[in-house]
Formats: C-alpha cells, sequence, structure tokens
C-alpha cells in the first residue's frame, strides 16, 4: 500500500474516548471507525484488529489505539463474512464461493482453501485447534477441521439471527444481529452465560484481545472495545415505577360466626430489582409488624367476632420503582461450596417435607444432573437444566411434595421451585424462594395469579434469581432469561425458606381463623397495577 493512500485510510479514523466511572458488562471503553462501509469479520492478531469489509473486498489491518489503517489485503472471494487469526494465518469466509480461505497476510497468498460445510456462514472463530463457524442458516454453531471443512462439534446458537463469533480462550462470544444481543456460551452444549446488549444496531464481527471484547457494527460502521469483566455483579435497565394496590379479602358467608381472623401481609423492601418510592401504606392499620424465622417482615391484622355475611378487607399500597435487572456470575469467580457462610448454610439447606432431600426419587435426580460436578455455579446450572427437560408446566391446583412432582413431571412455579430448591439442597447448594406481585401485560394491569421462583447462593456473588418454571424453551438465550435476569413487572414481596410462622408456605398474604357453628370462609387476595408518571412525563 503506498504512503498516501495509508494516510488517507488512517484519516478516515475517528477515535471516541468514553471514560467510566463505573463500567459494567457490555460498556463500550473505545470507539473506532471502520475502515470502510461494509464490515463483516473480525479478529485480533495479539497487536493489531483485523476486518473484512463485503463492499471493498478487502482486509484491512487496524491499530486498536487510534483507529490507523496499517495495511490492507484483497479477500480471496468476493462476499467476505466471518476472520479469524490462527497465530500464522488469516482465515476468511466467503458466502458466494462457499469456501474459508487461509491467507498468509504477510505474503498475501492463499495457503490453503477448504470447503464450508454450512450454506449461509457468518462469524468464524479459532480455539487454539479447529476452527468455529456460525451457521444463521440452521441456528446452529459448528466446530471443524482445518483440513477439509469435516464437522467435529455442533451446539445450538444461542438465537436466531446469529452473527459474529470470537474465543476468549474458555467461551465462545456470539453477537445477534436482530436482537442486538452479544453472548457468552459454552463451547461443549451452547449455554448462554453472560449476555448484554451490543453497542450498535447490527451486530457483527467479534474479536478477543485477551481482556476486551471488539465489535465491529455494520450499520453504525465503528468499531467498538466492550468491557467484559470488571467486577460488577448485575445491572438495572428499563426503570418502571408503578403503584400496585394489594388486596386480602376474607369473605363469612355464615351461617356462624368467624370468633377469631388473624391475617398476614408480606411486606415488600429495597432489592436490587426495586426501590420503594415511599412507605408501603396499610388500609386498616395493622395490630403490629411481626418478623418471621427467614427475615421477612409481616403486617399482622386482626380481628374477633366476624359475623356471617360479612366480609373483612385489608389493603397494602406500595409505590415503587422496578427494573430489569441483569446478573454477571462467572462460573471461574465463583467460591467454592466451603466459602458458603455457615449461617446461610445452616438456615437454607434444611430439609422438610415439601423437599424430602432423602427421597430416592430426589437423591437420584441430584446425582443425574450433577454427577461429580463441585462449581456452585454449575451445580445450579445443571440442576436448572434437568428440571427444565424433564418437567413441563401446568397450573394444576394444590401442591404436593418435590419428589412427588418431580416424578409426574409437571407443576406450578410453586412446585417448580419446591424441586430446584430440593434438589440443590440435596446437592449442598443453599437455596430459598421469592414471591411476588406481578404486572400482567398493560402496565395498568390486575393480578390474582401472582409468581414464585428461586434465589440460590453462589459464593462471591451472593443470592441469584432463578425462574426454572419460566426457562423452558429451544433457544439458549431465552433459557438463559430465567437464570440470572429479572424482568420489571415483578415487585417481590416475600423472601423465605419455607414454613413461615405467618406466611406458612405461602407467599404475599395468608390467613387464620377459628369458628362457631358451620362457616363457609371464601378468601380472595389480587392486585390492582397503576403507572405513576413521572415530572418529566
Amino acid at each position: 500500500m503506498s504512503n498516501t493512500k495509508k494516510a488517507g485510510l488512517a484519516a478516515l479514523a475517528v477515535l471516541i474516548l468514553s471514560p467510566m466511572a463505573i463500567a459494567t458488562p457490555g460498556d463500550t471503553v473505545k470507539t473506532l471507525r471502520s475502515p470502510h462501509s461494509c464490515p463483516q469479520g473480525l479478529t485480533y492478531d495479539g497487536k493489531y484488529l483485523w476486518t473484512a469489509d463485503r463492499r471493498s473486498d478487502m482486509i484491512y489491518k487496524v491499530d486498536p489505539k487510534d483507529g490507523a489503517v496499517l495495511d490492507s489485503i484483497p479477500t480471496p472471494g468476493y462476499v467476505p463474512r466471518g476472520l479469524t487469526w490462527d497465530g500464522r494465518l488469516l482465515w476468511c469466509i466467503d458466502a458466494e464461493e462457499e469456501r474459508i480461505f487461509a491467507v498468509n497476510p504477510a505474503t498475501r497468498i492463499v495457503e490453503k482453501t477448504i470447503y464450508c460445510p454450512v450454506s449461509r456462514p457468518a462469524g468464524l472463530a479459532w480455539d487454539g485447534e479447529y476452527l468455529w463457524i456460525v451457521d444463521y442458516g440452521d441456528d446452529m454453531i459448528h466446530q471443524i477441521s482445518t483440513e477439509d471443512g469435516t464437522t467435529i462439534e455442533s451446539i445450538p446458537a444461542p438465537s436466531s439471527y446469529p452473527g459474529g463469533l470470537t474465543f476468549d480462550g474458555t467461551y465462545l462470544w456470539v453477537g445477534d444481529r436482530i436482537k442486538n444481543m452479544i453472548y457468552m456460551v459454552t463451547p461443549d452444549k451452547g449455554d448462554v452465560i453472560i449476555c448484554f446488549e451490543s453497542p450498535g444496531p447490527h451486530t457483527w464481527g467479534l474479536a478477543w484481545d485477551g481482556s476486551y471484547l471488539w465489535n465491529i457494527d455494520y450499520e453504525t460502521d465503528l468499531i467498538y472495545q466492550l468491557v467484559v469483566d470488571d467486577g460488577t455483579q448485575f445491572t438495572r435497565l428499563e426503570e418502571k415505577t408503578e403503584q400496585v394496590e394489594f388486596v386480602h379479602q376474607v369473605r363469612n358467608f355464615g351461617p356462624g360466626t368467624v370468633k377469631t381472623l388473624d391475617i398476614y401481609l408480606a411486606i415488600p423492601n429495597d432489592l436490587n430489582s426495586q426501590e420503594l418510592i415511599k412507605p408501603v401504606v396499610f388500609d386498616p392499620e395493622p395490630k403490629d409488624v411481626l418478623t418471621d424465622r427467614w427475615g421477612q417482615k409481616v403486617a399482622h391484622f386482626e380481628f374477633k367476632d366476624v359475623p356471617p355475611t360479612e366480609f373483612t378487607t385489608v389493603t397494602m399500597l406500595a409505590s415503587a420503582r422496578l427494573y430489569q435487572t441483569r446478573y454477571f456470575a462467572f462460573p471461574d469467580k465463583v467460591g467454592t461450596l466451603a466459602d458458603i457462610p455457615r449461617d446461610v448454610r445452616e438456615k437454607y439447606l434444611v430439609d422438610d417435607t415439601k423437599f424430602s432431600l432423602e427421597n430416592p426419587i430426589i437423591q437420584n435426580a441430584v446425582k443425574k444432573a450433577v454427577g461429580d460436578e463441585m462449581n456452585p455455579y454449575w451445580i445450579a446450572r445443571k440442576i436448572y437444566n434437568y428440571v427444565i427437560e424433564n418437567m413441563e408446566y401446568e397450573l394444576v391446583g394444590g401442591w404436593n411434595i418435590a419428589p412427588t412432582v418431580l416424578d409426574r413431571g409437571n407443576g406450578s412455579c410453586s412446585e417448580y421451585s419446591f424441586v430446584y430448591i430440593a434438589m440443590c439442597r440435596a446437592a449442598g447448594l443453599p437455596t430459598r424462594y421469592v414471591g411476588s406481585v406481578v404486572i400482567r401485560g398493560d402496565d395498568a394491569s390486575y393480578d390474582d395469579v401472582f409468581h414464585r421462583w428461586v434465589e440460590v447462593y453462589l459464593p462471591n456473588y451472593g443470592w441469584l434469581p432463578v425462574d426454572p418454571s419460566g426457562g423452558d424453551s429451544k433457544w439458549p438465550a431465552e433459557r438463559a432469561d430465567s437464570f440470572g435476569y429479572l424482568n420489571n413487572r415483578f415487585l417481590i414481596t416475600t423472601s423465605g425458606g419455607g414454613g413461615s410462622e405467618y406466611l406458612e408456605w405461602g407467599y404475599n398474604a395468608n390467613e387464620r381463623w377459628t369458628s362457631e357453628g358451620r362457616c363457609k370462609v371464601v378468601v380472595e387476595n389480587f392486585g390492582e397495577w397503576s403507572p405513576i408518571k413521572t415530572e418529566s412525563e
């Protein structure tokens, strides 16, 4: 390349620095201008970035410090896609030729050509021995031989529009150009471990430099340097400000008298996924506020001599900011089971009739799911996968103990939770459940179904949300959205390990009564949501 041309291309490089006081995974550290207008593949050779451009049919060598173009090589074909570096050669997919070419950047000689084993190739990566290739036609990722393109292993793509691909030494990173997401996935089964939004609207090539992830975007024509792990454990997104009135009504249809009636409402508090805007308001005022053995606070209401046909109603009004909350738990950063605090183990490894930890059904399921796994993250994840693969959601009413539910293969969200808790505790991993009132569809909505899921304790990270009843999907990315992620449509009211003195095995609310004579008592619970407008609205 002439010095004049190099200078001209270098002039196109625009460097934008984005200093951040607090970074989270997926945040942009640096932005560079792409050398041309249709960037596709991206790779890193240990010192420089290389990118393939579909319009100019060139491969460009880019200085990651300032975006200067240092060299350019004609692509071996006319529709370049993925690009990767094996330590000596650049491998480039050509979609039109359906070939993968190995180019020596020093000599510009194509030293090897192999058949592309997929019909719609996208990203390309090198794992130190083999190539990996994304096929967005069948939504698969294939590990292939550099000898002749023979497929060695295949795993599902995380979602339906996979594009860019790179390997960080342990995990594959995959971009989705429609969902605008980037996923960290395991190369053995394709489980999604970490995900975050891509910085641009048409994410394509990905590269790993040993510390940062690089992403090139087809629409913005920019190259982004992204944070992967800076110690941030979760991020909040999509704030929603809502008010919910929770109503608990006990109806005595008589003909006898309800002599005593005690009502308990679980009191929500500030959590990672929610912030109360003002104190919770009750009507009528509770007799007292109690704390159960799990630390859950409940408002206690007491009534006496409730006559026939009288309805007893108590309400709780809560106003909160709700957030989509995504957790970043890296398996290799999780501590050991021995690192779990003693008080957590003593509290959340206990057995109960509903769990029946020693039951052969639970014990055998744990052996099948966990095997000899010792990493707490993978214990939790393998049990999660096992429950999803062996159960179906069915709201049939009533609850059964965990072994019965697992044996029959279906259950409600509560029964899924009991099964997951039982298996995790049997494996030595502390777990508890949380319960909530749910926004159903519109922000102004009505909920009388509610929802419960699980939290699992991971040393070095703390409590992580897991919703085993919500993860039943063929897409690994959607499964991951129920492991370490919460939507912004839940107000969590309840946290417990089971068998509360006041809420018993329920959540949100509970009631107890004594009666004289024949009494037909009916209980109704529901939540009514209303969005709260902010000053900007």
